[in-house]
């Protein structure tokens, strides 16, 4: 059953993701060349069916605080599109961003690639459908 999750879903078989989970993931999406016209990142969630919920990274080429739409200015070549990470929870969905929010911090403390997050104009997350939450502004 386990090796069936891993298959399906990539982050092994877990009622909850972890930091351990998050910080693989983004080093991995992280470890690339990030385009030169990606001034921005988000996270991008998603709600999949049966409480499986996901995440993507998207490098943007618009950063705007009076404008949400700036996530949508996404840079083709940088987005974790085909690779999200993903788990399962069976909470609420406005319960989603305060579980991933903490791990993006503790990544921009620590984590092996932070100083590309941090080079960047800022970084949010939000549901695509959603508001967006800025988690670092340079």
């Amino acid at each position: 059953m386990k090796q069936l999750f891993n298959n399906l879903f990539g982050s092994g078989e877990s009622e909850s993701i972890s930091y351990n989970d998050f910080q693989k993931w983004l080093d991995n999406a992280l470890s690339k060349q990030v385009p030169e016209n990606v001034i921005a990142f988000n996270f991008n969630l998603y709600e999949d069916l049966n409480k499986i919920w996901s995440v993507e990274l998207v490098g943007t080429e618009n950063f705007n605080l009076e404008d949400e739409d700036w996530a949508c200015y996404e840079v083709s070549d940088f987005d974790t599109r085909n690779n999200p990470l993903k788990w399962k929870n069976d909470i609420h969905y406005k319960k989603v961003p305060e579980t991933v929010i903490p791990f993006i911090k503790r990544y921009l403390e620590e984590g092996n690639y932070s100083s590309v997050l941090k080079a960047a104009e800022g970084v949010g997350i939000g549901f695509v459908s959603g508001d967006i939450e800025i988690v670092y502004k340079r």
